[in-house]
């Protein structure tokens, strides 16, 4: 017997369509390999309706007052809550990713930074008017950007479709959204409740594949391009962006180090760490994944991670014992076993290292150690369930290390020396410093890179003010 198919669906200008080729893509679970729905592989067609329509949207839209964006805004979280289970069991198709996990650690974040955001429409901030030259008045204006071309990764699909869209419409603009081709489930289903809330065109949902993001972020019609993804992808999206002068907006990968002096308690950072390491299957740019350990402690704190992976459980998104699902496709769980693969002779595997079961995508925790600097799985991200340890021998070394890597998105101190602490918060390169503690998000406070980590500021008033544009305006007092 023959299973039919989920047609997923392009959202354009309040109604769902195909693509106008009549192309599609496969979509498969990553928890058991198989296909279990097709969407559109959109093409120039679909993208010009998609760009059109929110072109024609933005003049009402930016127009509308922040109060009445704000009202836009809650309803959409609301909604978000009311739909909140099929909303967590699209993501769970999309991703394999613990359906318990999803329901507290996911959804509820995701809602509380569509009403920041709702907040933030109506705090739009600039200097005080004033003369700055005798007899003229200077005013400030905050604007949208206009039409935001936008593209989603597939390790978040829906929280990270919310830190595109809610500053966007929050700050005026209208946009054109694509998922990851692996992951379209959850982003479609939330055009159909956005759509019933948002007037048409300001919200659209063009699926595909890279081809399609890149028709999007070359197209005229776009003010501005959003994508959080690989650097090559934000790289290739800064080049297409800049043939036309268009604003980017980059979030990208992440190496993120988690130094640990010889002071902390080890079973407490261990525990902390592992969690930070593993949750998401380390599908997190943020992840704790690049462990620098002081000498004196390594070997005990190695012994201790190691166990801690042991213990640590993948499996079913209905198991609530699991920490993390499969790894999102087919080319990732390669990707990860390619870098266990070629690991030198000097490295070690102390924790997995192994693919888990003969279905799906499952990749066992993992613990690496016995590494140089410029070991290719030390410089490079890997984005699955492998944290590796360095041992280092003091506070400059490990400056050393942490620093030494063309990432610089998150990192972490461990250590009980306040001075210290603030040392290292102040000297390591990265856009964010947790101080004994690893990966938590808040929706008022900033998150983005420096390097090759990308550009632009997500969550927090910053992350708003990335979608706005400044004007001055100067009148004479005299007339």
């Amino acid at each position: 017997m023959t299973t039919e198919l989920r047609r997923l669906r392009n959202y354009i200008n309040g109604e769902f369509r195909d693509a106008a080729d009549g192309r599609t893509i496969e979509v498969v679970n990553p928890a058991t390999g198989e296909v279990y729905a097709t969407s559109p592989l959109s093409g120039q067609a679909d993208v010009d309706a998609a760009m059109e329509a929110a072109a024609a949207a933005f003049p009402a839209w930016r127009d509308s007052t922040p109060a009445e964006r704000q009202k836009v805004l809650l309803k959409i979280a609301d909604a978000f809550e009311e739909r909140a289970e099929d909303l967590i069991a699209a993501e769970s198709e999309n991703t394999g990713k613990p359906l318990e996990l999803t329901r507290t650690e996911e959804l509820p974040p995701m809602v509380d930074q569509i009403r920041f955001f709702a907040g933030a429409a109506r705090m739009l901030e600039g200097r005080s008017a004033g003369e700055y030259m005798e007899g003229l008045t200077s005013i400030v204006r905050r604007e949208p950007v206009g039409v935001c071309a936008q593209v989603a990764p597939w390790n978040y699909p829906m929280m990270m479709a919310v830190w595109k869209f809610a500053p966007a419409l929050a700050a005026g603009n209208t946009v054109v959204l694509k998922p990851s081709d692996t992951t379209p489930a959850s982003t479609t289903l939330m055009a159909e409740i956005i759509g019933a809330i948002v007037p048409k065109g300001v919200f659209n949902v063009i699926c595909g594949d890279r081809d399609t993001g890149r028709t999007m972020v070359e197209h005229p019609i776009p003010a501005m391009a959003s994508i959080t993804g690989s650097v090559r992808a934000g790289m290739q999206v800064a080049e297409s962006a800049a043939k036309d002068v268009k604003r980017v907006h980059l979030e990208l990968g992440g190496k993120a180090p988690v130094v640990v002096f010889e002071d902390v308690d080890i079973a407490k950072a261990v525990e902390d760490i592992a969690v930070a390491g593993y949750f998401n299957a380390g599908q997190d740019c943020t992840a704790a994944t690049r462990v620098l350990v002081h000498e004196s402690i390594h070997d005990e704190f190695v012994t201790a991670l190691a166990k801690a992976a042991a213990d640590t459980k993948t499996g079913a998104a209905d198991d609530e014992d699991v920490l993390y699902g499969p790894l999102n496709n087919a080319n990732q769980l390669k990707q990860v076993s390619g870098f266990i693969e070629r690991l030198p002779a000097h490295a070690k595997v102390q924790a997995g290292g192994h693919q888990v079961g003969e279905k799906g995508y499952f990749y066992a925790p993992t613990v690496v150690s016995g590494l140089k600097q410029d070991d290719e799985v030390i410089q490079n991200e890997v984005f699955g369930p492998v944290i590796t340890v360095q041992s280092f021998t003091d506070e400059a070394q490990a400056l050393e290390y942490a620093n030494g890597v063309e990432f610089a998105l998150a990192s972490s101190v461990w250590t009980k020396d306040h001075g210290r602490a603030m040392r290292m918060s102040k000297a390591l390169d990265f856009g964010c410093v947790w101080i004994n503690t690893h990966i938590p998000l808040v929706a008022e406070m900033p998150h983005g890179g420096f390097k090759k980590s990308g550009y632009g500021k997500d969550l927090s008033a910053y992350g708003f003010d990335d979608y706005t544009r400044i004007k001055h305006v100067m009148t004479s007092l005299d007339g």
